[in-house]
């Protein structure tokens, strides 16, 4: 369990540092979180996209200059470079830059030199919120739009999956559902009482894992008692499975607007771990989403 993402930080200084293969690198923003990521000692890079963009951005981000750059101006074909350094082995991790993200997904997804490993991709945002004790996870705000139940499942395993390899072994998982009795006429509740039952068979990774619950039975405690839910993931969930798209953008939003968190957005269930951070994200969101890619490499590795 982390409390925040400085934790995590803490954890990956004096590791070796993962080569990032950045898609589209004529970013500030980018730049930016690299060269955060860099003082650290972290990461290094190569970066794909326009050189003759690239290479004065450096020397304003105050990046080494001599960091690799494949001259690659056009986008759909810089994406596809920056998935085949990962797959050749010459970069650990794959770093979205500015390109669109069904551009950039196109890339990753190719059946043929893409990042596929078989598994449904799902993205996985981790939140610092002022306030809480802890980071919370979600998924899935970015990829899957209305996942089917074998979807959930998978998109469920991914995520539970990641959160062991950095060290948190046995997460608290709440179904994201608007009310906790289920019923035809909800969905969502239907696919959580589902779930539960796959996990009381063993179908997931060690989880505790309950639903339907609503989200303010989700993140306080004091919700559940009030509604007479017995809850053991109540006030102190490591992660919540949205029931679709429109849903976990929502929530998404709501946090980093309204109260202010930091987000750091990665994609699971591929070769290799991807930053799929918006394009909109703050450096200090890009630098924790590399931070976490970096983490989940090293673990496994």
């Amino acid at each position: 369990m982390y409390r925040n993402f400085r934790q995590i930080l803490d954890k990956i200084k004096g590791r070796k540092p993962c080569v990032v293969s950045v898609a589209v690198a004529q970013d500030d923003v980018v730049l930016d979180a690299l060269k955060r990521a860099y003082d650290l000692g972290f990461v290094k890079a190569v970066l794909v996209g326009d050189a003759g963009r690239i290479a004065p951005m450096l020397k304003t981000a105050g990046l080494p200059q001599d960091i690799p750059i494949v001259h690659e101006p056009d986008t759909q074909k810089a994406a596809e470079k920056a998935v085949a350094l990962v797959r050749q082995g010459e970069a650990q991790v794959l770093m979205k830059g500015l390109v669109n993200t069904a551009v950039f997904m196109k890339a990753v997804l190719s059946s043929r030199n893409g990042l596929r490993s078989g598994k449904l991709l799902n993205t996985l945002v981790a939140f610092e919120i002022p306030g809480e004790d802890t980071l919370l996870f979600l998924t899935d705000p970015g990829l899957n739009t209305y996942p089917s139940l074998t979807e959930k499942k998978d998109i469920l395993t991914n995520s539970i999956q990641f959160l062991q390899r950095i060290d948190i072994p046995h997460p608290n998982v709440a179904l994201l559902a608007s009310n906790e009795v289920v019923s035809p006429k909800l969905p969502a509740t239907v696919d959580a009482r589902s779930l539960v039952e796959m996990a009381s068979k063993g179908v997931f990774p060690p989880a505790t894992i309950e639903g339907p619950l609503a989200l303010d039975v989700i993140a306080r405690k004091e919700a559940a008692s009030h509604k007479g839910i017995e809850s053991r993931v109540a006030g102190k969930t490591d992660l919540i499975l949205v029931p679709d798209i429109e849903t976990g953008n929502a929530v998404v939003k709501a946090l980093t607007s309204y109260a202010k968190a930091t987000a750091a957005a990665i994609v699971v269930g591929a070769t290799h771990p991807i930053v799929m951070t918006s394009r909109s994200e703050t450096p200090e969101g890009k630098l924790c989403a590399l931070a976490l890619a970096q983490l989940a490499y090293t673990e496994q590795g």
